[in-house]
């Protein structure tokens, strides 16, 4: 027989492992969210999970397949709500029933709308108690590529930017580096973590860039690679083009982008997705919604200051890392964000941390949370 309930400080802990846990998935499990489990008895872990890459098997079902017979009677902590329907794989919910647990603690109810809420009462209606938001706080942040994408039908936006002394991030008909090894480990760092990278058409032309995950032993967490292109100036014999078999590149292009451009690429094993442009210019929340159609949950954006200020000045970036270096770039420095941006900027994000890397500093921003719950 199980003892009485934990102490909410008990509580606490075990989500704390779950949540971690979860964080492994990150960047390997879209579509699906990168959750984590853990299955208590009596004090003791007995099995522990997070969502595999491909996003299958659940995080349930990996933790009561190693807790076997353990899960009965036993408490299982969970950073979302258990899946109730029938998708690729049977419902995790079913298989916490017949693992015979007696407890879910769950951090949050989860917004797909094919579960909201079944989850939580399928299980108790099988008898299971059932406590809600433990660890709810931080799971929203884990989860807020899954969040958003089923909330709003986008990405969770990361914006990225290196900034100089005197406020730049690039400088005019020459590449500069603006922050040291430090500071770019982390950005790889935060790749490995994201499921898609995003820039524009403008810093592939200019700097020609991989857009990989090159830290040691890291090269397979390596992010897709999204270049919002839409008349489809890529060169087939680009970084991103020629590499493009190797790890996945996809191209944003209006409708009317030359066809003979797309089979270029296509050739190389670049993939073409098709969306609508005013004025020459693709319209950025129909290319997101097109990118989170093909299941993009957490998108990194590494474009230049020209992409960065229109995702903030449309009200598209959920957080960011700023990456503050002590070194000016010079007279022909380009500004990394013109004044609509940063105005949007400070009313839109509040900083949240803020470290030395090196010579540099980083700064984390997340987005203004309304009084509405998320």
């Amino acid at each position: 027989m199980p003892g009485p309930d934990p102490s909410p400080a008990v509580d606490c802990r075990f989500m704390t492992l779950a949540l971690a846990l979860g964080r492994r998935g990150l960047g390997r499990t879209w579509p699906n969210p990168a959750v984590g489990a853990v299955i208590v008895r009596q004090g003791v872990i007995v099995g522990r999970g997070w969502t595999q890459p491909g996003g299958r098997p659940h995080a349930e079902v990996e933790a009561l397949r190693r807790a076997g017979e353990g899960a009965r009677a036993a408490t299982l902590y969970v950073t979302l709500e258990p899946c109730s329907h029938y998708g690729k794989t049977p419902p995790c919910a079913d298989a916490i029933i017949a693992g015979g647990i007696s407890r879910v603690v769950s951090a949050l109810p989860d917004p797909n709308p094919a579960v909201a809420g079944g989850g939580h009462a399928r299980l108790r209606a099988a008898g299971i108690a059932v406590e809600i938001g433990v660890g709810a706080e931080q799971a929203r942040r884990d989860h807020a590529g899954h969040i958003r994408r089923m909330r709003d039908g986008r990405p969770h936006v990361m914006l990225k930017l290196a900034i100089s002394a005197d406020g730049k991030a690039g400088a005019a008909g020459r590449q500069v580096a603006i922050t040291g090894e430090g500071a770019r480990e982390r950005v790889h760092l935060l790749r490995a973590q994201s499921d898609a990278i995003m820039i524009g058409i403008g810093t592939a032309l200019s700097d020609d860039p991989l857009l990989t995950c090159r830290l040691p032993g890291m090269a397979p967490d390596s992010p897709v690679r999204i270049v919002l292109d839409g008349a489809l100036r890529l060169p087939p014999n680009s970084h991103l083009a020629a590499s493009a078999r190797q790890v996945a590149v996809w191209v944003v292009a209006a409708t009317d982008a030359p066809q003979a451009r797309e089979d270029a690429l296509r050739d190389r094993g670049v993939r073409v997705l098709r969306s609508e442009a005013w004025a020459g210019r693709l319209d950025l929340s129909l290319a997101l919604k097109l990118i989170a159609g093909q299941g993009i949950t957490r998108l990194m954006v590494e474009g230049g200051p020209t992409l960065a200020s229109a995702l903030l000045v449309a009200d598209l970036v959920d957080e960011a890392h700023l990456f503050y270096a002590p070194r000016p770039v010079g007279a022909d420095g380009i500004e990394a964000l013109d004044a609509p941006a940063r105005a949007a900027f400070a009313r839109r994000l509040r900083q949240i941390e803020s470290e030395p890397v090196g010579l540099d500093r980083q700064e984390h921003y997340q987005r203004v949370i309304s009084c509405s719950p998320e």
